[in-house]
């Protein structure tokens, strides 16, 4: 309970601000907090691209259960409940995990929603609900790095069917090299790509960009499909053949193939991300964590600790990396220093990439 002396300081602060007691009561009490369905879409407009995408389903669930609501209506209990619901009603996907993404997901979309409305004055932090509902705990990935011989079979399968298997050796050709996420190289344009340089500017998530290394092959390959595809009035880099740019249907697309000949792929649930683990997994071992870590686009902030302020890669050390998994040699790869290069002549033998015809 708030003192005398405690109240005088108050009085005495609002009185050298000039506001009386009054003027406080009567703002809070014209303060109209907005519904669901006035508020989600303005937060939506003032959000990135990947997380407008990422929450916009979710923040569809909540104007369809709580649209009509004010902001400060839903007890934490209420917003527990709505995510269990939307765990047990989530869409089964080859790689679901019981719903706990959802829920997660649903949280997350609330908090961004409410911490909006915290900067714009409708709730405060103690009264934010979404903050006293803890976030599902996440499972340890599945994911791991696939050896040699299962990383040729699926590009053995891309390459002999489907509708396009140009188009799908390209694609896993890139993320073997790049170790790139699927939504990198969906977003790709044309500017993404220094011919002259060997260089693919990769545009990922939390709107990190890089320049990551590749091979003259993959440049030459890049080139020519945007040239031979790329009919439309778009300019982005990746393309159906009719023109159309690139779109995720074609991964969900290619790995069910890939799953269909090789029942292993199914059973695991192995997608796109799983390269990325045995790209970096096969960098680490041979060029050590620095390398790996600038390799994957990591910021160097997280829970590796602060000698990564100090051993952090270059550019040209990651270059040297992909030339030894590539064994073509990069413009960017030279290294007067000796770093970057790898520990045992035999471990630098080049893991099996798909061949680009």
């Amino acid at each position: 309970m708030t003192t005398g002396p405690e109240l005088d300081a108050a009085r005495l602060l609002l009185r050298r601000l000039g506001v009386e007691p009054e003027q406080l009561l009567d703002a809070a009490s014209h303060r109209t907090v907005p519904t669901f369905d006035e508020y989600i879409p303005q937060v939506a407009a003032a959000v990135p691209d990947g997380t407008r995408r990422v929450y916009t389903s979710y923040w569809n669930r909540v104007q369809l259960v709580w649209g009509s609501r004010a902001l400060d209506e839903p007890t934490p209990l209420e917003i527990t409940q709505l995510a269990e619901h939307t765990k047990t009603a989530g869409v089964m996907r080859r790689n679901s995990r019981g719903g706990r993404s959802a829920a997660e997901h649903l949280i997350g979309a609330l908090r961004c929603v409410y911490r909006h409305a915290e900067h714009d004055g409708f709730i405060t932090r103690a009264a934010n609900p979404a903050l006293r509902v803890p976030k599902p705990r996440r499972l340890t990935s599945t994911r791991r790095a696939l050896p040699d011989g299962a990383v040729g079979e699926i590009n053995e399968v891309a390459a002999r069917t489907g509708n396009d298997p140009e188009l799908d050796t390209l694609l896993l050709r890139l993320h073997e090299e790049t170790a790139g996420r699927r939504g990198g190289a969906i977003a790709l344009g044309q500017q993404d790509l220094d011919s002259a340089n060997c260089l693919l500017r990769l545009r990922e998530k939390g709107q990190t960009v890089r320049w990551q290394p590749i091979s003259p092959t993959l440049t030459r390959h890049l080139e020519a499909h945007t040239r031979e595809r790329n009919t439309g009035n778009h300019s982005r880099l990746l393309c159906y053949r009719d023109g159309r740019p690139l779109t995720a249907r074609r991964y969900d697309y290619l790995w069910a193939r890939v799953g269909e000949h090789l029942p292993w792929v199914a059973r695991q649930q192995i997608t796109t991300h799983w390269l990325r683990h045995t790209t970096l997994t096969w960098v680490e071992r041979r060029f050590g964590y620095a390398v790996a870590r600038a390799y994957a686009g990591h910021s160097g902030r997280g829970d590796a600790g602060v000698t990564t302020t100090y051993v952090r890669a270059d550019l040209h050390e990651v270059a040297a990396a992909l030339a030894a998994l590539t064994g073509e040699p990069h413009p960017l790869a030279s290294e007067p220093h000796g770093f970057g290069q790898p520990r045992t002549e035999e471990k630098a033998q080049s893991p099996a990439l798909v061949r680009l015809s």
